[in-house]
């Protein structure tokens, strides 16, 4: 009789929690599932830079020819390639081919005569011995170019700039350079070609500096601001668009659990910051930075905190 009623009584305890596990599920709506986002706060005090970078290739825009001022053979040489010259200093001797068959005849019949049939060739310019083309006892003709010096007024950082940029360049007085493992140089900007490629619609821009030791050929990077502005913007993470790229949105939380999708138009775009033109955002509003990919509207969110 005892295990009668103990079956009974089992029977009924699983029976009622039965009925009480299915009470629940009828009563509780589905559960959505919820996505782990990181949240901040839109700002209205960032500096909103839209900076172009362009190429800079350090030249020189003259180089001087040196030139054999009559026929006759190298007696002299006192330069070597890449030695630096100031203009007027003496770099060839020349002697005629008349000089050297005759030697100091003449003069021994005649000491007044004074003829020696040499002539010097001196520098035209200051900078640095670029080519040399011959070596002592090299037979030359009268204007045969000897050897070619840079002009040392004429070194900078050439560089070619898209014409819609031109107008901004212009209002620049000077712009920085960055060389290859960081050094950084103040370009005044002197030189304006007046033509612009036929390809590329650039034209190029002299940048003079001080330090004219860099190696011809070296290529720096210019870095100036197109356009600067102020406003609300949001970092550049949060904000979302379609396959076309012609709307845009950002995932605003209206609580600690719900994103709701909110059209915004964009402004200036950085790196790291885009500003937002217009859209129901404020800086009391959070928007999700991460973990807001693939949301629809209205989804169900989780904040991670930092």
């Amino acid at each position: 009789m005892k295990q009668i009623i103990i079956i009974i009584v089992s029977a009924a305890f699983i029976f009622s929690c039965k009925n009480k596990m299915e009470n629940t599920a009828a009563s509780d709506p589905d559960i959505k599932p919820k996505t782990i986002v990181t949240a901040t706060y839109p700002s209205d005090t960032v500096q909103l830079n839209n900076t172009i970078t362009l190429n800079a290739t350090a030249a020189y825009l003259l180089k001087s020819d040196v030139k054999a001022n009559s026929n006759g053979y190298i007696t002299k040489m006192t330069i070597k390639l890449a030695d630096r010259v100031n203009r007027g200093t003496l770099l060839f001797g020349l002697q005629t081919k008349e000089a050297r068959a005759l030697g100091n005849t003449i003069n021994k019949l005649d000491k007044s005569f004074r003829f020696t049939g040499t002539s010097t060739v001196v520098s035209p310019a200051t900078g640095y011995v670029a080519m040399l083309n011959h070596q002592i006892g090299d037979y030359v003709q009268d204007g045969e170019v000897l050897a070619a010096i840079t002009d040392a007024d004429s070194f900078g950082f050439v560089m070619d700039v898209p014409y819609e940029y031109l107008q901004i360049i212009k209002d620049k007085k000077t712009l920085p350079i960055t060389l290859p493992g960081g050094k950084t140089l103040q370009g005044k900007i002197t030189k304006i070609m007046p033509a612009a490629d036929a390809v590329s619609q650039t034209v190029k821009i002299l940048l003079q500096v001080s330090d004219h030791t860099i190696p011809e050929n070296l290529i720096g990077t210019v870095t100036f601001s197109k356009t600067t502005a102020y406003g609300l913007s949001v970092p550049k993470m949060a904000v979302l668009s379609d396959e076309t790229q012609s709307s845009f949105w950002v995932m605003k939380l209206i609580n600690d659990t719900t994103a709701v999708k909110t059209d915004i138009t964009k402004g200036v775009e950085t790196d790291k910051y885009i500003q937002i033109k217009s859209g129901d955002l404020t800086t009391k509003d959070r928007v999700a930075v991460s973990g807001n990919f693939g949301l629809s509207d209205t989804a169900a969110v989780k904040i991670q905190k930092p």
